[in-house]
């Protein structure tokens, strides 16, 4: 009898747990991916990532990593209410010529906690 009122009592709580809502923030980019066209070798680019927060708590971002060594990237270091927009900017300086992809990838606490921006183009 004990172990019947054990099993229902884990299997309530269980129950209990997945149904409360957590609040999470959520990312809402106007777009992930740029396209720089024809650049400058040796020329430095950047583009700002603008987003909001559509969620029900803050957006903290823990980091923005480039996937090579020739981009760097700066975001809003404060926590990004629910509304409120934030800014992820990237800068790549090209030194080999021709066509590129280049990834960021960011973490942070949100419903997708890994995310990836995207730029490209081509070097002349």
């Amino acid at each position: 009898m004990k172990k019947i009122f054990t099993v229902l009592f884990i299997f309530t709580a269980c129950i209990g747990f997945t149904s409360m809502d957590v609040a999470i923030g959520e990312f809402s980019f106007e777009k992930e991916s740029h396209d720089f066209g024809k650049i400058e070798q040796g020329k430095p680019v950047s583009h700002e990532f603008k987003f909001s927060n559509k969620g029900d708590a803050p957006i903290i971002i823990s980091e923005v990593k480039p996937t090579c060594g020739c981009s760097i990237a700066d975001y809003t270091k404060k926590p990004v209410k629910p509304g409120e927009s934030g800014v992820i900017k990237v800068v790549f300086n090209a030194e080999a010529r021709g066509p590129f992809t280049k990834s960021f990838i960011i973490k942070s606490n949100t419903k997708t906690p890994v995310k990836n921006l995207t730029i490209k183009g081509t070097v002349e």
